[in-house]
């Protein structure tokens, strides 16, 4: 049961019709580390108000406060401009705030329907009114636009689905002031539309959003006012017309934005993979992947784009052996792989990084060092014991190579920002001294200077012989990083573009080309020469 909410009628401010909540001269202090110093943030009455930082900065720090999740150390909130005091987040929903949290916060064993009515159940006579949840349920995911099974399990959803569910589970609280931390990390272009269709519709009916991503385009697309974090201190405020990316980006990291991503020479070296003829079953007929081939080099950068659903994120799982049903032939370093399991395909060379880093590349009750260490524990063992002493030096240096900030190893993964929790997957991957890196969204949910480091990371990897296949939705990422890349829809793929010769334009349309044929059977060379843009 929480504390009754407080609010001084005493210490309030002069009611300034614009600002419907504010934080004032907020400060929040963790052991060793000041998260927020003495900052102001304003929420302008039916605006999106947008917040922006690097990992670290402090916004989701901010946010929890507003949430009610945690108590700020010092300093006020003001609704209305009436003193504010949340004990809970029960407390932030009562007086009409939601948040949608940047790390999903389901159950994947329960059912859609049950994760989004999760401690709201509704009643009657006593019982839970299972059949008006499933029709409201039905009702947002349609506003939505999405076809997702209420009776679905969260655990049988692709991420970017998961992602959907969270966003219904936070319309359905009818908010006044919804928070928004990085809703689009893991949604398609097409699903980010219907999401900004869905906040103007808010907006025209007086919903306060505050918005948080690292997208820093479709936040001038959807932003009212733009206010900036750094180090934990307010850097600026600004109305969004006012400003442009270049100056988002200067505020935040304090530097020229053009010093952020810059493509470095390396070399190509001979075939290092070549796949020919995969193909992945879909349920209930059909293929997931449709009779695949393709090739990588030693010292390549392979982009891999595509809608949701294309089949990229399968592509990698059946890669590393993670799907025991797929067909067809590889060969690494031109001898035919043969080895079907997780195990030895990483004891070959083949490594993932994969989209869900919370879920899938990290155990969360562990330190950065353990989940360093968790895929090259093997490598570590004298006689019958671990060697302390050479898993440390392994962690120390990949603390070192990759520049992961962090205070001692023997932290808990969770005091990291997302940009060094994507590091430390990273150096899980790299200990097992691996040929090939599959990197699946290696940049959701991390801030511009984490993005050009992990770009960095990719460029020196393939200047030391390393085979690279990545994933993005990004399209300035894919064009800006590959060496080669390839465009992927509906399990085929439809396009292959050089370096330097592709436009956006032509990856959007080479990403919306169907199946040529509606059997299932295999394209022929001319069919897909009809369908794929080879430039």
């Amino acid at each position: 049961m929480s504390q009754p909410t407080t609010i001084f009628p005493e210490a309030a401010a002069p009611v300034n019709d614009d600002i419907i909540l504010k934080a004032e001269n907020v400060t929040k202090l963790f052991p060793g580390t000041v998260a927020l110093d003495k900052v102001n943030f304003n929420v302008y009455r039916g605006k999106v108000n947008v917040l922006v930082g690097e990992n670290g900065a402090g916004k989701s720090t901010l946010m929890k406060i507003l949430a009610g999740v945690y108590k700020a150390t010092e300093g006020n909130l003001l609704l209305n401009g009436k003193k504010l005091v949340l004990h809970s987040p029960l407390d932030a929903a009562e007086h009409g705030i939601g948040i949608i949290y940047q790390e999903m916060n389901l159950f994947p064993n329960l059912a859609v329907t049950e994760n989004i009515f999760m401690a709201r159940e509704i009643t009657n006579r006593g019982l839970i009114d299972k059949k008006t949840q499933k029709e409201q349920t039905k009702a947002l995911l349609a506003r939505l636009e999405q076809p997702i099974d209420p009776d679905a399990l969260v655990s049988d959803l692709r991420i970017g689905q998961q992602q959907i569910v969270e966003i219904a589970k936070a319309l359905a609280q009818d908010a006044n002031i919804l928070i928004m931390d990085e809703p689009t990390s893991a949604l398609s272009t097409a699903e980010v539309d219907v999401l900004f269709r869905v906040i103007r519709d808010l907006k025209a009916s007086g919903v306060s959003i505050i918005y948080i991503s690292h997208k820093l385009d479709e936040l001038l697309q959807i932003g009212d006012y733009v206010s900036v974090l750094r180090d934990g201190r307010l850097m600026a405020e600004q109305p969004a017309q006012n400003i442009d990316v270049p100056w988002i980006i200067e505020q935040m990291v304090g530097r020229n934005p053009a010093s952020l991503f810059q493509k470095q020479p390396h070399e190509i070296g001979e075939e290092l993979l070549s796949v020919e003829d995969m193909t992945l079953p879909r349920i209930g007929g059909g293929y997931v992947l449709d009779h695949l081939s393709f090739s990588l080099r030693q010292g390549e950068i392979l982009g891999i784009y595509g809608l949701m659903g294309a089949g990229r994120s399968e592509l990698f799982e059946s890669l590393v052996g993670l799907r025991r049903d797929v067909n067809g032939r590889i060969w690494l370093e031109g001898q035919e792989v043969k080895a079907n399991t997780i195990r030895q395909r990483i004891k070959l060379g083949m490594t993932l990084v994969p989209e869900d880093r919370q879920r899938e590349g990290l155990v969360q009750t562990m330190s950065v060092a353990d989940n360093m260490l968790l895929a090259s524990l093997k490598n570590y063992i004298k006689g019958f014991f671990l060697s302390s002493k050479s898993e440390k030096e392994h962690v120390d240096r990949m603390v070192k190579e990759l520049s992961v900030k962090v205070a001692n190893p023997r932290q808990s993964i969770t005091a990291l920002s997302g940009g060094n929790q994507q590091k430390v997957v990273v150096s899980k991957s790299l200990l097992t001294n691996p040929k090939i890196l599959l990197l699946d969204e290696p940049t959701r949910g991390i801030d511009v200077a984490a993005k050009s480091e992990i770009f960095e990371i990719m460029n020196q990897l393939a200047s030391q012989g390393f085979g690279i296949l990545f994933i993005s939705s990004e399209l300035k990422e894919v064009l800006a990083m590959s060496d080669r890349i390839l465009v992927m829809s509906k399990g085929i793929i439809t396009a292959e573009f050089n370096s330097g010769k592709a436009t956006e334009e032509a990856l959007v349309a080479a990403s919306a080309v169907g199946h040529i044929r509606s059997d299932h059977t295999k394209i022929t060379p001319e069919e897909q020469t009809a369908a794929s843009a080879v430039v």
